[in-house]
């Protein structure tokens, strides 16, 4: 997400910290370059323009110009810009009993997915949420939302086969939703396209009738400076009173997000993060002006680990693992917390300065499969093997390669790299230098430097010189 633009704004900084004194030249060239790296994240022309704008004539004053540390201040201001451009705070749901929500959007965005992350999301909240298949058309669409719904244990309301009425199915669901003690009613609506008069129509009807107290567009943010104008064109069409943006974890552009605001004057209310139910989160304009900057947001990624993880099991898995204890029943633990923690590199990228040492890290680390292949290699061992794992030698070693599909070899590497995982947690003062470098609080709050990162990773045992040191997860 955003990393094409991150990099672009780093190299631009860099240049500008780099400088003996800041002059308008100076300005001019770099805000060249970042109006350029907007443009090329698919950042509206005219929003791209007015934001450089905004932020020459604040980096031209004489306070920047004289300052002792100018390129900084510049990237204060830019910071602060890009926090106003989208949208200064977060804009919560109006949750007033009983709160209705209309999703709407265009075909392929997401719109049955979200319902159901947005249903869960409001479920652990302590709401009681209760789904509404609308969309008539798709097929299979009210299967889909009756399937989701019935993993997070959600009430759905599915409509008659080949029912095509939509106000109908809308009068019989509100109708039905009295009986099921529900707080917020979430109405799934079918697909439309921008063209499509009909279909526009019969989505007036449907939000005249219902009344909703949040009418939300859904829009899959790979679809850039398009995404601006289906929301325009939705905006007109029912009156959006918010955003949720999809799949922005695949779109390393992220430009939809930077215009869609300024265009329309509609708060993203919501950011979806990968395919799972959990995947949904609040948008904080401020914490996602932080990330683009390359500046981290340690705060997500806290609130993340606090959501997912046992604060129990992860104190136990830290006391084995500076004990030197931590054996194959700990690494299962541990993949197992990974996993609620959602992709490693979307977690990884929220540490401040991740983007700058990701490219030394080998292509295949954040691989889904080779994490199921090492757990192939230890749910093939026995229970002794996994609780002393200097037990595992030459015969033991085939017959785990051949349990797991493995060969010997990789079970070797991966054997290997976990014994040098394991010493390394053992010793206080590598792990201390690496949580420090990795940019984890310090008592007076302030964050590591990543720029000595290259120097952990000899100290870790890595060797340096742009290599990452081999880990088995």
């Amino acid at each position: 997400m955003f990393s094409s633009l991150s990099d672009s704004l780093d190299k631009s900084f860099r240049n500008l910290r780099g400088v003996g004194k800041i002059s308008e030249k100076n300005i001019t060239d770099a805000l060249r370059e970042i109006r350029l790296a907007l443009l090329e994240a698919d950042v509206e022309f005219g929003v791209a323009k007015d934001f450089i704008a905004k932020v020459k004539e604040q980096a031209m004053g004489v306070d920047v110009l004289k300052s002792v540390k100018p390129g900084e201040q510049i990237v204060k201001i830019f910071n602060d810009e890009l926090t106003a451009l989208l949208g200064g705070d977060s804009s919560p749901l109006d949750l007033n009993a009983p709160a209705h929500i209309l999703l709407c959007g265009l075909n392929g965005a997401g719109k049955t997915t979200t319902a159901g992350k947005l249903a869960l999301r409001l479920q652990k909240e302590g709401r009681r949420p209760l789904l509404i298949a609308c969309d008539l058309y798709r097929p299979a669409a009210v299967d889909q939302l009756a399937t989701l719904a019935a993993q997070i244990d959600v009430p759905c309301y599915k409509p008659e086969a080949g029912e095509k009425n939509v106000l109908k199915v809308a009068k019989d669901a509100i109708q039905w939703a009295k009986d099921q003690n529900g707080t917020v009613i979430i109405f799934d609506t079918a697909g439309r396209q921008e063209i499509d008069n009909t279909l526009v129509a019969e989505l007036k009807e449907l939000h005249a009738f219902i009344k909703p107290s949040e009418t939300l567009l859904v829009a899959d943010s790979a679809t850039g400076q398009q995404a601006v104008s289906v929301a325009k064109h939705f905006d007109e069409a029912v009156g959006l009173s918010g955003i949720i943006l999809t799949k922005l974890d695949g779109d390393a552009r992220g430009g939809a997000a930077l215009s869609m605001r300024a265009i329309t004057g509609k708060p993203i209310k919501f950011i979806g993060e990968g395919e799972k139910m959990e995947q949904l989160n609040v948008f904080h304009p401020e914490r996602m002006a932080s990330r683009i900057l390359g500046m981290g947001d340690v705060v997500s990624m806290v609130e993340t680990a606090a959501e997912n993880i046992n604060e129990a099991d992860a104190m136990h898995a830290a006391k084995r693992m500076q004990s030197g204890k931590f054996d194959f029943n700990d690494f299962l633990q541990q993949m197992n917390m990974l996993r609620k923690l959602g992709p490693l590199d979307g977690l990884l990228g929220m540490l401040p300065g991740f983007n700058k040492i990701k490219k030394q890290i080998p292509a295949d680390a954040f691989d889904e499969g080779r994490m199921k292949r090492m757990e192939a290699i230890v749910l093939s061992m026995t229970p002794k093997e996994r609780a002393t794992p200097q037990l595992i030698k030459g015969t033991r070693r085939k017959r785990i390669a051949a349990g797991s599909g493995n060969s010997v070899l990789d079970v070797n590497r991966f054997l290997k790299q976990f014994l040098q995982m394991r010493k390394m947690m053992g010793s206080k003062g590598k792990m201390k230098d690496m949580m420090k470098q990795l940019g984890v609080m310090d008592g007076m709050g302030e964050m590591g430097d990543m720029g000595n990162m290259d120097e952990m990773m000899k100290k870790l045992g890595g060797g340096g010189g742009g290599k990452f040191p081999k880990m088995p997860f």
